[in-house]
């Protein structure tokens, strides 16, 4: 099923540099994109890809236009944010393609009787719901995954097949659930006496906003008492985990083998590059991103970009080294005003 340019341009903007009428019928990457597809250039770098592109149309940025328009034959969506626009032009001929799944549920699934599920819902082959869950309107729940009791699915969410979601765990509306996800397990809470560890129990839920996307294999605990938090568009790539009570701020991003320890408090818009570590009840506020692979071991209270991981060594010296490092810049200084001074007596001895 194709899809006129000028459509596109109604539904999400931009200026239309060429024939409205003209269909395409997906997007493809500018090197392999041809006269049924759209292809975008989000990247300055590729500009002379983008000119010699086969695609029936681009999205391009202004600053990218004119050098494009020079040698492109083809028509152009001219937008400040390319990369931006082509995900939701991906998201609409996606959607195009898309089969949706019966509604109703599958003979083979599990559903206590007094469980809510929406008849708009779809509950796939061997899923469990056990009693007091709710399931909202459109729904989507793949085969092989557990609904705990008391827990509730928002309208729209989809978990795919074989998620586990505990009980009275919630998540909001548009959620987007990956194979092996698994919410709301027991946090890692015990009591040493004696050299013999007593388990605390972890009475806490897990609550999920709308928009939040979980990777496969993500695991995020629930609360010792109260509970973990995961606000609105949140994002989490594969084998993440997320410790209990911590609270993520909204539209915070995480990508893969991130570890947060519990009790965290991680404000809204940060990022976190793969395998990033946080440490137990430390704050990191708004806007702050952290490389790949670094070691947050104390609280950020500035936005900016952070990145750093020091070697293991015994606490004490580790320690000792932190200081001599935390005062280098100073140390430094000093040094340079003592070269200064040495070279000026130097310089006064030999001219005598």
């Amino acid at each position: 099923m194709g899809t006129r340019l000028g459509e596109l341009v109604e539904r999400f903007g931009g200026q239309l540099v060429g024939d409205p009428n003209l269909e395409v019928r997906g997007i493809a990457p500018l090197d392999s994109a041809d006269a049924s597809h759209i292809s975008f250039l989000s990247n300055s770098k590729l500009r002379a890809l983008a000119a010699q592109s086969r695609a029936a149309a681009l999205i391009v940025a202004p600053l990218d236009d004119a050098t494009v328009a020079a040698t492109y034959e083809g028509a152009r969506i001219v937008t400040t944010n390319p990369y931006a626009y082509f995900a939701r032009a991906a998201q609409y001929f996606a959607a195009l393609e898309e089969v949706p799944p019966p509604c109703g549920v599958h003979p083979t699934a599990s559903v206590h009787e007094s469980a809510q599920i929406d008849p708009t819902a779809h509950i796939g082959p061997q899923v469990t719901v056990e009693a007091g869950a709710r399931i909202a309107a459109g729904a989507v729940i793949d085969a092989g995954c557990f609904i705990g009791r008391e827990a509730e699915i928002g309208e729209r969410t989809h978990l795919f097949a074989n998620v586990s979601f505990h009980a009275r765990c919630k998540i909001g509306k548009r959620g987007i659930l990956h194979s092996g996800a698994v919410i709301g397990t027991d946090g890692f809470g015990f009591a040493k006496e004696n050299g013999v560890y007593i388990k605390i129990p972890q009475t806490g839920r897990v609550i999920l906003g709308d928009d939040v996307d979980v990777g496969a294999n993500t695991t995020i605990d629930r609360g010792a008492m109260a509970d973990t938090i995961i606000e609105d568009g949140v994002k989490l790539d594969n084998q993440i985990q997320i410790g209990h009570n911590c609270h993520i701020g909204a539209n915070t991003a995480m990508a893969g083998c991130v570890g947060v320890a519990g009790s965290a408090k991680i404000g809204k818009n940060c990022t976190f590059g793969g395998a990033a570590m946080v440490l137990g009840h430390l704050e990191i506020v708004d806007n702050v991103h952290i490389s790949s692979g670094s070691m947050v071991s104390r609280s950020v209270l500035e936005p900016g970009q952070y990145t750093g991981f020091y070697p293991l060594a015994k606490n004490s010296e580790w320690e000792r080294s932190a200081a001599i490092v935390r005062n280098l810049s100073s140390m430094r200084e000093k040094i340079r005003t003592l070269e200064k001074q040495i070279k000026t007596l130097t310089d006064n001895a030999e001219q005598k």
